[in-house]
């Protein structure tokens, strides 16, 4: 279904996809996106040398529900969900209510388990419960709220849940109408009157002012006239009148009008009538193929309705529907698009597909597959994991070294939806941080033991040694240019072939062409 809507549009414009890519490429691309690394060299070795017709298959399986990788799957999965959810920097600072560590413990246990998509965001949205892990009444799943409800009248909480997980981006419609959306001022106050029953509570460390953590409670809403059972929220309009909102959800369905919660738990309606939304099915979709594919359907992805076309809308309105029928398994939505014959291209503009260039605007034709930057996480991943430079210690110190070394990478814009970025711009904190910070110096040393001295000790001669270093870092193969630079420096370090091989290393892992998922 994917392939024939596809190859659709690229007759529909004329546009002649390029070839396939090879499979040491594209099992390289499809461990960057499956678990958030680089295959180590055994298993790109073991991938490459399999005959069977039906190996790639066989690798997604194996990377999404062989036991080996389930720690590693999960992981890259709540990283990226925690980072969606709230933030690279959400839960770092100790006034936030938001507990980081308690977001991430959930969303790790909702991809171990495989937890369906649609029961994942009832969760989320109508959660219940302390943020901190050890607490009485822990629920992970609060903290993607806690930190949005008591400010502003939860107007950050209205905007995160619509656009995340409707594609509906209201935040803009909260002061006025929009001339180029069909959300309108009321849509976003009755949305927003869902949130009103809920409160984040501090809970204080004894005798201190330090918040040992928070909690998500529902509580009854009077509304803004006073009056519990008819609790209404007014609302300005920009001529100064003042307007009344209800909670009624985006398709116009209405829920009781009462702030008591034995009449109504509002919070726990949104959540069950977003279920049945097939913007949710379209969201998902939509996302999942963008963090895949480079690119989504929509531009932004998170924006979805009439005002915004689709490059593919018959894809995106059956790909939504198969993965409402699929049980929302996320698994299978991987599977799909992993095998998808977009997902196989090689990484190459050409004569024949030139026109198909999103990053000048172009809707994406996906007639090949879009260079991208690793994600800091992904890199991170790449060189503790392929190169075995573990910083030693519990797993939570190297949870707390690995996001010291990430924080080098967020820049925080201030604004009212909390908006980030995260990349490697090439500054000169950065660039030296990647030539010489510890991680790069731990990836690099020679000592016994060392990814180095193992490289040294394997293959039959200096050029499957340096073959091996290429194959592990960048999944190809030295050209002619590389191992005659190798040579030289092998001269120059007086024979000492360790000594070649970690600065051929440095090289690797310090080019761009290291950190692009290709």
């Amino acid at each position: 279904m994917i392939n024939d809507a596809i190859e659709q549009v690229w007759r529909d414009f004329e546009v002649r996809p390029v070839g396939d890519v090879d499979d040491a490429v594209w099992c390289r691309r499809v461990f960057l996106d499956v678990i958030g690394r680089i295959p180590k060299y055994e298993e790109l070795s073991e991938f490459v040398s399999d005959r069977s017709s039906d190996k790639r298959a066989a690798l997604v399986d194996r990377l999404l529900n062989d036991d080996r990788y389930t720690e590693e799957y999960a992981g890259h999965w709540a990283t990226v969900w925690t980072n969606l959810l709230i933030g690279r920097s959400g839960g770092t600072d100790r006034r936030d209510l938001t507990n980081r560590d308690g977001m991430q413990k959930y969303l790790r246990d909702c991809f171990a388990r495989n937890k369906t998509y649609d029961r994942m965001v009832y969760e989320l949205v109508s959660a219940e419960g302390s943020t901190k892990p050890g607490t009485s009444n822990f629920n992970g799943a609060v903290n993607f709220l806690v930190g949005k409800v008591n400010e502003e009248k939860a107007t950050l909480a209205t905007s995160s849940v619509s656009r995340i997980f409707l594609g509906q981006q209201v935040q803009c419609t909260q002061c006025h109408n929009h001339p180029f959306n069909q959300w309108k001022q009321q849509k976003f106050w009755e949305f927003n009157a869902f949130f009103r029953q809920t409160r984040a509570l501090r809970r204080f460390v004894d005798g201190t002012n330090d918040v040992e953590s928070a909690e998500l409670v529902s509580e009854d809403f009077a509304g803004e006239a006073g009056n519990p059972e008819d609790a209404l929220l007014f609302y300005e309009l920009r001529n100064g009148l003042q307007k009344v909102a209800y909670p009624v959800f985006t398709d116009g369905t209405e829920i009781p009008r009462s702030g008591y919660l034995e009449d109504v738990n509002r919070r726990a309606e949104l959540a069950s009538l977003m279920l049945q939304s097939e913007y949710l099915d379209k969201m998902i979709v939509n996302r999942m193929w963008s963090l895949f594919l480079g690119y989504g359907f929509t531009r932004p992805i998170d924006d979805l309705g009439p005002h915004n076309a689709s490059s593919h809308p018959e894809l995106l309105d059956s790909l939504g529907k198969e993965f409402r029928k699929a049980s929302y398994d996320l698994k299978r939505l991987i599977t799909w698009i992993t095998l998808s014959k977009p997902y196989q291209l090689e990484a190459v503009l050409g004569r024949a597909n030139e026109m198909d260039d999103p990053s000048v605007g172009e809707s994406p034709k996906f007639s090949r597959f879009y260079l991208r930057q690793m994600s800091a996480e992904q890199l991170y991943g790449s060189l503790v994991t392929a190169t075995d430079a573990k910083t030693g210690g519990s797993y939570e110190e190297q949870e707390a070294q690995r996001r010291r070394w990430l924080e080098q990478f967020v820049v925080a814009f201030g604004t009212d939806e909390g908006d980030e970025a995260t990349t490697f711009n090439g500054s000169i904190p950065q660039a030296l941080m990647l030539f010489n910070g510890d991680l790069s110096r731990t990836a690099t040393e020679t000592k016994p033991g060392s990814f180095i001295d193992q490289i040294s000790k394997s293959g039959k001669s200096p050029r499957d040694r340096l073959t091996q270093l290429f194959l592990t870092g960048l999944a190809r193969r030295p050209t002619k240019t590389e191992t005659s630079i190798a040579g030289k420096l092998l001269v120059a370090r007086k024979g000492d072939e360790k000594e070649m091989l970690q600065d051929m290393w440095w090289a690797i892992i310090n080019s761009n062409e290291f950190i692009m998922q290709h």
